[in-house]
């Protein structure tokens, strides 16, 4: 009973209970209820999402080569991060212009269209006089090749830059499934000063475990039959322990190739049938003796006749004449 005179008696408020002791990563509720994180578990999903965006960002700096169907051009153009760009139009001449390089052309096209038809056919190396038709003779013959062949049968040009031959082994990888045949190639190579890259050719040529596909080949334009200059040749053959070792371990690059294709310097009457030829091509009208005249006296400024000089000297004369040059 409560004391007389005094009221009821306020209950004594019971003590707060002690919160028990909180395992370590346990999550912990807010004021209001909510439930917060640990530090240790909030560390762990940021380094989990880090990890997720760097992979992303890691496929996409480097893409997968997938296989493709070759369908929208019959000529690409290879770049070192795995992309082909289609060319939708070859720059390039007629077969039948190409004069004074009878001989490489029918071995050239012999080799070519047995390739197409699947069977053994041989690396090729152009070399020889600048401007002789070396590019364009390969242009031509792919081109000859592909005119009256269905368009599941086609050849496919690739053309891959001297600076980018390292990335070779790529290319490889993405055309030995496909279905269609290609024909690599590679203009203008040659190798100067301590330039290693040469050792990716080798491998794609013969060296390699896996070896060339068997629906690829690879031709090669070159002002020097070796690929390298006659003073590296000397100057390998002058600093080194083993002169024989180092030069051969170099020119053994061009001993792979099983077709080497030599371009001369040409005759005069073989200067003049050139640019008779693409005159009458192009619909270039003009008296024979003064076209005779004006094209030595040309390729006399030039310091040299070749193909390419008897084309400047064309469209040089179409310029003044006003004659446009598309084929007539």
């Amino acid at each position: 009973k409560s004391p007389a005179g005094k009221g009821p008696r306020t209950p004594a408020r019971p003590p707060a209970p002690v919160a028990a002791k909180r395992p370590k990563g346990a999550s912990k509720r807010s004021p209001k209820g909510a439930v917060t994180a640990s530090p240790d578990l909030s560390q762990e999903r940021i380094v989990r999402a880090l990890e997720t965006i760097a992979a992303l960002l890691s496929a996409q700096g480097k893409p997968a080569l997938e296989r493709e169907s070759f369908k929208e051009a019959d000529a690409y153009v290879w770049h070192p991060d795995g992309r082909l760009a289609a060319v939708p139009r070859v720059s390039r001449v007629e077969l039948f212009l190409l004069k004074g390089v009878d001989r490489m052309r029918d071995i050239l096209m012999e080799n070519t269209e047995r390739f197409a038809n699947g069977l053994p056919a041989n690396n090729a190396l152009l070399w020889g006089a600048r401007g002789m038709g070396k590019s364009s003779l390969v242009k031509a013959a792919h081109a000859s090749i592909n005119a009256e062949r269905k368009p599941a049968d086609r050849l496919k040009l690739i053309e891959i830059h001297r600076e980018d031959i390292e990335s070779l082994p790529m290319l490889m990888e993405k055309l030995r499934d496909a279905s269609f045949h290609f024909i690599v190639f590679i203009d203008d190579l040659s190798f100067d000063g301590n330039d290693a890259s040469y050792k990716s050719l080798k491998a794609v040529l013969e060296g390699g475990i896996e070896g060339r596909p068997e629906n690829v080949i690879l031709y090669a334009t070159s002002n020097r039959r070796h690929l390298l200059a006659r003073d590296m040749i000397e100057n390998e053959r002058s600093t080194a322990i083993n002169p024989g070792e180092a030069v051969e371990e170099k020119v053994s690059l061009s001993d792979r190739f099983g077709l080497w294709l030599g371009f001369h310097r040409c005759s005069q009457d073989e200067y003049l049938a050139m640019v008779r030829g693409y005159c009458s091509h192009f619909g270039v009208k003009m008296d024979d003796e003064a076209l005779e005249r004006e094209a030595l006296e040309w390729s006399t400024t030039r310091g040299s006749r070749s193909g390419r000089v008897a084309w400047q000297f064309v469209q040089e004369l179409a310029g003044r004449l006003g004659v446009k040059l598309a084929a007539s």
